[in-house]
């Protein structure tokens, strides 16, 4: 029997498993609530309904017709790279003629359209119940902007067939990716066995249960006359506007009482915001408990914070000073009609006297000029998708000190692009501007963390203990210090793990894999009993190889959601706790086994929990839905050698280099099988190669340092760290290694010179 035929026996094997315990305990935890769609709700909130009907909510995705297909299907054709792609009709029937997963062409038929402004694309079936979305799109709009016209989404690359970014790839599925935010309830329901969706939705849209939660309640509520402020029969309420106060003499209003509950901001997070789909959602739980959001990091952010990657809007939105004030969504945005409440500068100056702000004295550009609308300096927007312009939800001040020493953008040159950095910072400081914090912001230590310079350490970890930051920023700064300089994090890290805010918990439970083992499973315990799911995940992967299996995979996979496990007669009974979190773990990513990301998560949990055969069969999983997924593959190498297959571990790497001849991370596992192989110059080879390819330089650089080093080429390897010291200063054992080189190579003073620096280096980063 073949190794593949052994995997793919051993994959279906441990599918299998998961599919019975969620069939066998699905009743167990299965919501009764019933959805009843938006004709339930018109005839009590008339104007909702009116305002919702022909939102972007309503027309998110919808079927095929005459009446909602907006693109050109007169024969029409779009040339992408050599390959022409062919829209037709056939009466009321649209078709695609486009280059198939392998690279033929191949005509489908439009199932769906997909959005309506400023773009809509089109949905084509697959088989297997797939639904993917082509990747050439119509411009909606008008022909004065640019619009009426096909275009592709990465119109300056070749994305070939086989490609994750081609429209057949995992990265365009539909089920996936993007049905959880364009319709309402919906359920995946991907069958890993078979590799096959049979996904469904109660609403074609995002229609009134998509955020207010399934209906039937309320309704019966309302026909029985039993409504009340503390019965509507929803799980949530998501008014939360508030009342706004003007004290006397100031310029902004306060909100009377804070936010009673996060429900509004969260529900809006789990389609507006960059995340990862974690359980099956139930309205009013907490973001974090359906999803893990993404940090303040590059390449998703900007050092500062500002968008950068497409991120969506919460993200920044919960950097904001509005979102520490107590602003929250609706204070600026009718939620039916996705409108703004009020036009131009009057969203505004609702809670920021006009008098004072939509002024020349304030704002210093000429009234009706674009620099006299507020948004465009303090939410300044960026383009994605080719033509989506989206703003950024930080609402900061303009900072053309940061983009001199960080790169990120600002609005100042956004606008006048003929301008440098320095142009406009100047311009500031000749209108009195002055910055506190110029040498102590947060954005230049997040720049200096991403390139290995732990002087930034000291601010890392100011910013992750100063408890008037916003969460995200608090728990981003956790995060870099985590990996930049962990043994800066130790006195610090009790008081985040017991932090009130799950974000903040989530970042230091990750930091505690940097701890010995002993103080990592003291540490990590109490949150394997967290009540928000995102945190419990993260104790899981960090726990999994803290301490002895207990039970095989079957047994453990038989826990659900509550931590519970369920018994010979089908009822649930109690479970020892890390059995209960390790099997709620299983079956949270066993809702996922269509990623990629998440098959390579569950592979590393049971490897660590000594299910090596299983890890293997989910990696290989995770390579035949995206052979490009370098983690996968750098893991499943890693694997093989561990289990002393040095032929597959190199058959692994070098087919993943011939599909990304540019990953890094292949070169630099391939040099480390070739060292333990004995093939010095070919692990040089590697080596150089995955060192050019690392921006910032940084370890790769070190490690190939050393290794010209250790191949009698002194000279050389000092000279690599010289440049790497050059480009990305600031790197302990780059400065190590410069020292201890230099004094071997008899340059005294340089070696010194080098001392001295790995000294006060050592001391800015608090090490000493």
């Amino acid at each position: 029997m073949s190794v593949d035929i052994i995997c793919c026996h051993r994959l279906s094997r441990f599918f299998v498993t998961l599919v019975l315990v969620l069939a066998t305990h699905s009743s167990l935890w299965a919501d009764s609530t019933a959805y009843l769609g938006n004709a339930a709700c018109t005839g009590c909130h008339a104007q909702a309904n009116t305002d919702w009907t022909e939102s972007h909510h309503d027309l998110a995705m919808q079927e095929a017709t005459p009446a909602t297909v907006l693109g050109d299907f007169n024969n029409a054709t779009f040339d992408y790279f050599g390959v022409t792609t062919t829209f037709s009709r056939k009466g009321d029937a649209f078709f695609i003629e486009a280059d198939n997963a392998a690279g033929e062409l191949e005509t489908f038929p439009v199932e769906y359209v997909f959005g309506v402004e400023p773009l809509q694309q089109y949905l084509l079936p697959l088989g297997k119940g797939r639904l993917q979305a082509l990747s050439i799109a119509w411009d909606t709009r008008s022909e004065s902007e640019g619009g009426q016209r096909w275009y592709h989404l990465y119109p300056d690359e070749r994305i070939a067939a086989g490609d994750p970014l081609h429209w057949t790839g995992v990265l365009f599925n539909w089920n996936t990716s993007c049905a959880e935010c364009h319709s309402t309830d919906v359920e995946k329901r991907y069958d890993a066995v078979n590799d096959r969706f049979d996904t469904h939705y109660e609403q074609i849209d995002v229609g009134c249960e998509a955020c207010h939660g399934p209906g039937s309640k309320h309704v019966a509520l309302a026909y029985a006359g039993g409504l009340s402020p503390a019965q509507t029969g929803f799980a949530m309420s998501l008014k939360a506007r508030g009342e706004w106060q003007w004290s006397e003499g100031a310029d902004i209003a306060q909100r009377a009482k804070p936010p009673s509950s996060s429900h509004q901001i969260d529900s809006c997070a789990r389609c507006h915001a960059r995340r990862g789909t974690l359980g099956e959602y139930h309205p009013g739980k907490p973001l974090l408990d359906t999803h893990r959001l993404a940090i303040i990091e590059e390449p998703l952010y900007w050092p500062d914070g500002q968008i950068r990657n497409e991120v969506y809007v919460h993200g920044s939105f919960i950097q904001s000073k509005m979102h520490q004030a107590g602003v929250v969504c609706s204070n600026c945005h009718n939620p039916h009609s996705n409108q703004l409440v009020v036009q131009g500068n009057g969203v505004c100056t609702q809670c920021h006297l006009a008098s004072t702000y939509d002024n020349r004295t304030h704002h210093r550009h000429q009234i009706e000029s674009a620099g006299a609308a507020c948004v465009e300096c303090h939410m300044p927007s960026q383009i994605y998708m080719g033509v989506d312009s989206r703003r950024d939800h930080s609402m900061r001040i303009p900072r053309p000190d940061i983009s001199i020493s960080t790169g990120a953008p600002n609005a100042c040159n956004q606008c006048h692009t003929d301008q440098t950095a320095d142009w406009a910072y100047s311009a500031l400081m000749d209108w009195g501007v002055q910055f506190a914090d110029r040498r102590s912001h947060p954005a230049r230590a997040f720049h200096a963390a991403d390139r290995g310079d732990v002087r930034a350490a000291p601010v890392l970890l100011e910013t992750g203990n100063n408890k008037k930051n916003t969460a995200i920023l608090r728990a981003s700064a956790i995060t870099q210090l985590g990996r930049l300089l962990p043994e800066r994090l130790m006195p610090s890290l009790p008081l985040w793990l017991e932090s009130d805010d799950p974000l903040i918990r989530l970042a230091a439970a990750e930091a505690t894999r940097q701890l010995p083992p002993e103080q990592q499973l003291e540490r990590l315990m109490p949150l394997s009993q967290d009540p928000v799911l995102a945190v419990r995940m993260m104790a899981a992967e960090q726990l999994a190889g803290l301490v002895p299996t207990t039970a095989g995979p079957t047994e453990s996979a038989t826990a659900g959601p509550s931590g519970q496990r369920a018994s010979k007669d089908g009822q649930p009974q109690a479970a020892d706790p890390l059995d209960a979190l390790f099997a709620e773990y299983i079956y949270v990513q066993s809702q996922h086994l269509d990623m990629p990301s998440v098959l390579t998560q569950l592979s590393g949990f049971q490897q660590a929990r000594g299910e090596t055969a299983d890890a293997e069969a989910l990696l290989i999983s995770a390579l035949e839905k995206n052979p490009q997924a370098s983690a996968s593959r750098v893991n499943l190498a890693d694997l093989y050698r561990a289990q002393g297959k040095e032929i597959a571990a190199r058959a692994t790497l070098e087919s993943g280099i011939q599909l990304s001849e540019e990953d890094a991370s292949l070169w630099f596992s391939l040099a480390l099988l070739e060292v333990r192989e004995g093939n010095s110059g070919a692990a040089l080879i590697a080596l150089e190669e995955a060192a050019s390819l690392e921006e910032p330089p940084g370890y790769y650089h070190y490690v190939y340092a050393v290794a010209q080093h250790d191949h009698g080429l002194p000279a050389q390897a000092i000279a690599t760290l010289k440049a790497v010291n050059h480009a990305a200063p600031g790197q302990l054992n780059v400065l190590a290694a410069l020292m201890q080189y230099s004094q071997q190579a008899g340059e005294v003073q340089a070696a010194s010179r080098y001392r001295d620096a790995l000294r006060h280096t050592a001391q800015a980063a608090g090490l000493q």
